[in-house]
C-alpha cells in the first residue's frame, strides 16, 4: 500500500488498492485493529475474520467514506462521519440562479470538475 503525500496529518487517506495496512490506519485515523476488531479508546467495532483489512469492510463497519478517482486509480478512505457520510462523490443536480439572475444548474457541468464553495451570514 501507498499512501498519499502528506503522511504527518491524520484523517484521510489515499490507497492505491482496498488493501489497509494496521499500522497506516491507526497513524492516519486513530483507528487500531485488534483481535476484537477496529478500536479507537474504549470503543471497538467487530470485523469480519479473515487475512488482511480491506478499505470496503473499514468504510461501511465505522461510517468513512470510501471514495474512487477514475482517472488516477486511487481511493481515498475519510474520516468517520458519525453515520451522516455522503454516500458518495457525486453531487445532486440542483437549479439555481446565477450572478445574471438567469437559471443555472449543476448538471449542465456532468463530467467536469467542480469546486462547490458555499457560504451563509450566520
Amino acid at each position: 500500500m501507498k499512501v498519499g503525500l502528506d503522511r504527518r496529518r491524520k484523517g484521510p487517506y489515499d490507497l492505491e488498492t482496498l488493501d489497509v495496512d494496521p499500522a497506516e490506519l491507526e497513524r492516519r485515523t486513530g483507528w487500531s485493529i485488534k483481535p476484537q476488531g477496529a478500536c479507537k479508546g474504549e470503543r471497538c467495532v467487530p470485523l469480519p475474520q479473515g487475512d488482511g483489512v480491506g478499505a470496503r469492510v473499514l468504510a461501511e463497519r465505522l461510517g468513512m467514506p470510501l471514495v474512487r478517482d477514475e482517472a488516477t486509480g486511487l481511493w481515498c478512505l475519510g474520516s468517520e462521519s458519525g453515520g451522516r457520510a455522503l454516500g458518495s462523490a457525486e453531487a445532486p443536480d440542483f437549479k439555481l440562479p446565477n450572478l445574471n439572475g438567469r437559471p443555472f444548474r449543476l448538471g449542465d457541468l456532468r463530467g467536469k470538475k467542480v469546486l462547490l464553495y458555499a457560504w451563509a451570514s450566520w
